[in-house]
């Protein structure tokens, strides 16, 4: 199989690493020249864009930032889709609106292409190390079709369910770990002010029932949001104003839920601005 990869950042980038190690013929494309210096002296090919990349692969998978642009690099007038032959496969690793996927999806069907949503949780580290959660969404055969490459990057790759249900479990889950950011940030905190060492207090919850990753991450970082926020605050608060939408046009209940991601949101967002305070007042959550 020729596998084709665009989007080579900080998670992108090992993933692609893993597919060339193992031994596929890979093309890459990237708007910054300096995103292909890591592969400097591997059998890769370089194409001068999408539609170039995608008429030297089977497979082509995306790993942008967002819904713009995977619209753009899928179906612009040099994109994939202009490419790409009948019978290839794209797949959005990329973390966007279901209905993003199914909308291009349809664009793709009229090339006879097929378009499955794969997106992926862990980050850089887990990719180099071949770990990476991938959650499909997507025909059978198609899903099987893509398997082998996806596991040279992902354990588990689990098959969700029609095309969308992968990106509906990334934002169910990326919720989630924003909504224990905060509760995470927020026993912390507490503790500390119960004169409670934050770094032990960590330890003991991560070994105890209350564990959580997001622990594990605010205390990393120091018993606050203030690196996360900065690192992460712009990505998840796109994913949690994702579910908040499809949630809203589905008039199903978020519980809790949103309400403690929207309270992490602000917590982050008020140490960005370089503020003092424990937590967000009950109520003055926004997702937007």
């Amino acid at each position: 199989m020729r596998v084709g990869f665009i989007g080579l950042g900080s998670q992108g980038g090992p993933m692609a690493r893993r597919i060339v190690d193992a031994g596929f013929a890979t093309t890459l494309w990237a708007r910054r020249p300096a995103s292909l210096t890591p592969f400097a002296g591997t059998p890769v090919q370089r194409a001068a864009s999408p539609a170039e990349l995608a008429a030297a692969s089977d497979l082509v998978c995306v790993c942008v930032v967002d819904d713009a642009d995977v619209e753009e690099v899928v179906a612009g007038d040099r994109g994939v889709l202009a490419g790409l032959r009948q019978g290839g496969v794209i797949a959005v690793h990329s973390t966007v609106h279901p209905d993003t996927c199914r909308r291009l999806a349809d664009r793709a069907r009229a090339h006879g292409v097929t378009l499955i949503d794969a997106p992926v949780s862990g980050g850089g580290g887990a990719a180099a190390e071949g770990r990476l959660l991938v959650m499909v969404g997507g025909e059978s055969g198609t899903v099987a079709f893509c398997r082998r490459v996806f596991e040279t990057y992902g354990d588990p790759v689990v098959h969700m369910g029609p095309l969308g249900s992968g990106q509906v479990a990334k934002l169910l889950n990326n919720a989630l770990f924003t909504a224990h950011l905060a509760t995470a940030a927020d026993v912390l905190a507490l503790g500390r002010t119960l004169d409670v060492d934050p770094s032990g207090l960590a330890s003991v919850i991560a070994h105890g029932s209350g564990s959580s990753f997001a622990l594990g991450r605010v205390a990393a970082a120091g018993g606050t949001l203030d690196r996360i926020a900065s690192h992460a605050g712009p990505l998840l608060r796109k994913d949690v104003r994702l579910l908040a939408d499809l949630a809203g046009s589905a008039g199903a209940p978020t519980g809790t839920l949103m309400a403690a991601a929207g309270d992490a949101l602000a917590l982050m967002d008020h140490h960005r601005a370089g503020t003092a305070g424990l937590s967000t007042p009950s109520g003055t959550n926004r997702i937007r």
